[in-house]
């Protein structure tokens, strides 16, 4: 009979189709049952603007950082909503496509495609490979130092990482290492987390550092000293830190030491014109970013320049029709969208909000400034989390002469509390250079997540007192 064909067999695909169904909707659930909860609480003590703004912040946070959806549909979704709402200005919401980083991201990607479209990628990977050696610690570690050094040289992370991605991603194809293995990963994370975490130990090296610093000069005239700032935090937060993220990287994402038999494909020969002519226009770019404390030119706009020299037909510098096949929107809405929501708190005011508040509830102790230096790393941490890394400066340098009093510390020490937050990244939308080292590197945001939360938890229960010893030992409390 016609209801017996249904076998064992067939019951079992059933069930396993009806589990595969359920089973990735829980979170999904429960994400929109606790978006809805906090915007319902939030909007108990706050404005209907706050309280949605709350509520948008997250669902976003939640699902970029459970990839349960593509990275763009929380994008796309935040515009929408955002503009429906009319939770801001356009000019706010959709902030992130004005912005430089938004663009130094898209021109990053040209230059990849330009890069491995002239063969550049190639010779680039032969240096390389002669200097890296044959183990696979050994090839992290040195990546990693490379990169470090980096940023003494570009001021801006994102900048660095444009640069570095593209020739670690070929060098890990040359070396053997699969889309997906551990090798691979480790070797782009090794490039992205050693040029941006010591990057905060390093005065000009990225953009919260020169903003705390413009602030403070601005509203105190206090201007910092480079060679102070870099000995406060380079011999914790710069170099033992990226000593940290080295063993964590070893740790999570073990490989075996790199075939370099391959070295043997990589032909030796002249360059040709048109690499020639990338080396230059390269070359240029990298000049005028070296040079922007001359000439003031944001990074993303000459970044966009140069990315329209590539793209010109007649160069030949660009594969035909590499503006569809080589730029990957997604990852361009997903950084619009996080610049985006990030503007959006900031004009609801959640992130001062959140401040005063902490400020009055947490215990300060004039004669203990151990714990009030950590009292205010933590909420300098917490703002970060609520809006990004920049809007640690951005909120937190206003008040400093206001905690200094309540804490019975130097106005100093408590700015300077500000980069022991924004340097200890939780997750990887808070930082846009990871955020490009994922477009560029192709890397899983699980895996630059897993990390973030490592290097987050050790340099919370490590670093931080080991910083706070070497502030002792210079007199700063």
């Amino acid at each position: 009979m016609s209801n017996k064909s249904n076998s064992p067999q067939t019951s079992i695909t059933a069930k396993n189709a009806t589990q595969s169904l359920i089973k990735p909707n829980w979170p999904l659930y429960l994400i929109l049952i606790m978006t809805f909860v906090i915007g319902a609480v939030s909007y108990q003590f706050l404005t209907s603007v706050q309280a949605l703004s709350a509520g948008l912040l997250f669902i976003c946070i939640a699902f970029w950082a459970t990839s349960l959806v593509p990275a763009y549909w929380p994008a796309l979704g935040l515009f929408a909503f955002a503009t429906a709402t009319q939770l801001a200005p356009t000019q706010v919401i959709f902030a992130g496509f004005q912005s430089s980083t938004f663009w130094l991201l898209f021109s990053g990607m040209v230059f990849g495609a330009a890069i491995n479209h002239t063969g550049i990628n190639s010779r680039a990977t032969r240096l390389l490979m002669l200097i890296l050696g044959n183990s696979y610690q050994g090839t992290i570690i040195k990546i990693a130092l490379f990169a470090m050094g980096l940023a003494f040289l570009i001021p801006s992370g994102v900048s660095r990482i444009v640069l570095i991605i593209p020739i670690i991603a070929s060098l890990a194809d040359h070396f053997g290492y699969d889309q997906n293995s551990n090798g691979r990963k480790g070797m782009l994370l090794a490039a992205a987390f050693g040029t941006f975490l010591p990057a905060f130990s390093i005065l000009p090296a990225n953009a919260p550092n020169m903003l705390l610093s413009g602030m403070a000069e601005a509203l105190y005239n206090a201007p910092f000293s480079y060679g102070e700032y870099l000995l406060l935090h380079f011999p914790v937060l710069g170099f033992g830190k990226l000593v940290m993220t080295i063993g964590v990287i070893l740790w999570l994402f073990p490989d075996k030491a790199p075939n370099q038999a391959i070295e043997a494909t990589i032909e030796k020969s002249a360059m040709t014109k048109i690499e020639i002519r990338l080396l230059i226009v390269l070359c240029t770019c990298f000049a005028f970013w070296f040079t922007d404390s001359l000439h003031h030119i944001s990074a993303g706009w000459i970044g966009l320049i140069a990315a329209l020299i590539c793209l010109w037909p007649s160069l030949g510098l660009m594969a035909k029709n590499s503006i569809d096949k080589d730029i990957q929107y997604g990852t361009l809405l997903f950084a619009a969208g996080i610049i985006g929501l990030s503007a959006i708190i900031a004009y609801s005011g959640l992130g001062n909000i959140l401040v005063n508040y902490l400020t009055e509830v947490i215990p300060f102790s004039p004669n203990s400034p151990l714990l009030n230096l950590s009292l205010l790393t933590f909420i300098s941490t917490c703002v970060a989390v609520v809006t990004n890394l920049a809007g640690v400066p951005a909120i937190m340098t206003p008040m400093a002469e206001h905690l200094a009093n309540i804490t019975g510390l130097s106005s100093h020490a408590v700015l300077m509390t500000q980069v022991l937050a924004f340097s200890n990244v939780l997750l990887p939308y808070q930082a846009p250079p990871l955020i490009t080292a994922i477009a560029l590197g192709n890397l899983s945001i699980s895996a630059v997540t897993k990390v973030c939360l490592a290097t987050f938890v050790l340099t919370s229960v490590i670093l931080l007192p080991l910083n706070f010893l070497w502030w002792h030992i210079l007199g700063m409390f």
